[in-house]
């Protein structure tokens, strides 16, 4: 593939101008062979093989920072899910593993390390459960350690017991570290992909070779500039403007994606092409569905501009590269993106109303502060709400929910740099503790049997 030179000024200009970067380089990587029964060489062997490619990654994309100018935000690990090589007997195993990968991110300085987690969709073996237990311990004593838990897909269902544990275990890891933030590093999913490279729910998949180089890049910032300078033209015209700027975001991204997999001799994986807001001003997705003509987000039809702008996203995506994949389409993390909290504090915005946008999002129910008195099972049943959607629509939908401590709704609380601020949002006083209860699993809706 070769790129013309205005090609390369455009990417050049979108980087100083509209925030364009690359948000995260996520290297997977395959930890089986370094199972040992000794508990301690096992810990060993991953903090050694984590501490070896880290090194590389930041080094080599350091180098294509400055060979290119365009801003490499993040570098990240993602390894095989811990639960499947850990040994169920010991008990402390998972923990041991999840202090190894902590240690190696510090001392290699890569900026999170995911994959600290189970896929339980259809039931929690042993080893499952004792890292589901585990979390709380985990995420309070870990910095870098992201964890993830899938437990509902569209051929299996979702399983009721495990979203059950995670009300309680969410209020624990919230009592455990400063306001809550700890929930922020952990994120349930239903069809999570294997391939994606943001975080909290990276993970190195089972059908992914040894190494996988995966690419996430954001312009939130460059597209809301397109739809600023088309103010007057129909959705039709307005969605081939993006569509056009998706394509040049992702080929910018696969360049730089193929040459970093290139140096350090692996695989190239994918580029997920999605929108991820940041903290800084015009780098919000709020902000581009505003610039479409609604008042605030949250205002009726802003579930038909999300859904416009992340299809017009993946189609300029799909056009660029034959390798798109991950997440891919539009985040909406109310902490992380400053147009989503406005839109909180002024009212605008409800859980409810981020339930119906998750409906055509790429993720779900994103960096919520919810009061830290909230039932567990209220949480519970905020996740199996969220999850279904997934389930039924077959996508992928996640939830990151953080109850913080001593807060009640319209509190404010600041959870610190990437993570953002944000207000307290309330939850329904009513129950649903006699159906979370009720426990077993979800079955597969009847759209699974279309083969």
């Amino acid at each position: 593939m070769e790129y013309s030179l205005e090609e390369v000024m455009e990417t050049v200009n979108m980087t100083l101008y509209h925030n364009f970067d690359i948000r995260t380089v996520t290297l997977g990587l395959n930890l089986k062979d370094c199972i040992n029964s000794d508990i301690e060489v096992f810990s060993s062997n991953v903090y050694d093989r984590v501490t070896e490619y880290g090194e590389k990654l930041v080094a080599q994309a350091g180098m294509l920072e400055e060979k290119y100018g365009v801003p490499i935000i993040n570098k990240r690990i993602s390894v095989t899910p811990v639960s499947l090589i850990i040994e169920s007997s010991v008990a402390d195993a998972s923990v041991r593993i999840a202090q190894a990968l902590d240690n190696a991110a510090r001392d290699a300085n890569i900026d999170f390390i995911g994959g600290y987690g189970a896929l339980v969709q259809k039931g929690m073996t042993r080893a499952d459960t004792r890292l589901i237990d585990s979390l709380p311990d985990v995420l309070s004593g870990t910095e870098r350690v992201c964890a993830f838990l899938n437990v509902a897909s569209t051929a299996s269902g979702m399983n009721m017991d495990a979203i059950i544990r995670l009300g309680c275990i969410l209020k624990e890891i919230s009592d455990r570290t400063e306001n809550g933030a700890g929930c922020a590093k952990f994120v349930v999913f239903s069809n999570a992909p294997e391939d994606n490279p943001f975080m909290a729910g990276a993970f190195h998949g089972v059908g992914e070779p040894d190494f996988s180089l995966n690419i996430g890049i954001s312009g939130p910032g460059v597209v809301r500039n397109v739809v600023e300078k088309n103010r007057d033209c129909d959705l039709t015209a307005l969605s081939e403007t993006i569509k056009r700027t998706s394509f040049k975001i992702t080929r910018a991204g696969e360049l730089i994606g193929r040459e970093l997999a290139m140096n350090m001799g692996v695989p190239f994986g994918i580029v997920d092409i999605s929108l991820a807001s940041t903290t800084r001003v015009g780098d919000s997705v709020a902000g581009i569905v505003e610039m479409m003509g609604i008042e605030k987000m949250g205002a009726p039809g802003s579930t038909a501009a999300l859904a416009l702008l992340i299809d017009a996203v993946k189609k300029g995506g799909a056009m660029a590269s034959g390798n798109v994949g991950g997440l891919s389409g539009t985040f909406i993390p109310v902490s992380e993106d400053s147009g989503m909290n406005a839109a909180v504090k002024c009212g605008a915005l409800s859980i409810e109303k981020l339930e119906a946008l998750t409906a055509v999002c790429s993720v779900g129910l994103d960096m919520i502060a919810i009061p830290g008195d909230t039932p567990a099972e209220t949480i519970s049943a905020i996740i199996a709400d969220e999850l279904s959607i997934g389930v039924v629509n077959a996508k992928t939908t996640g939830v990151r929910l953080i109850p913080v401590p001593g807060k009640k709704a319209g509190d404010y609380v600041n959870f610190g740099g990437l993570l953002g601020e944000t207000y307290v949002m309330e939850t329904n006083k009513f129950s649903s503790r006699d159906f979370i209860l009720r426990g077993g699993r979800m079955p597969s809706p009847v759209t699974s049997m279309r083969n």
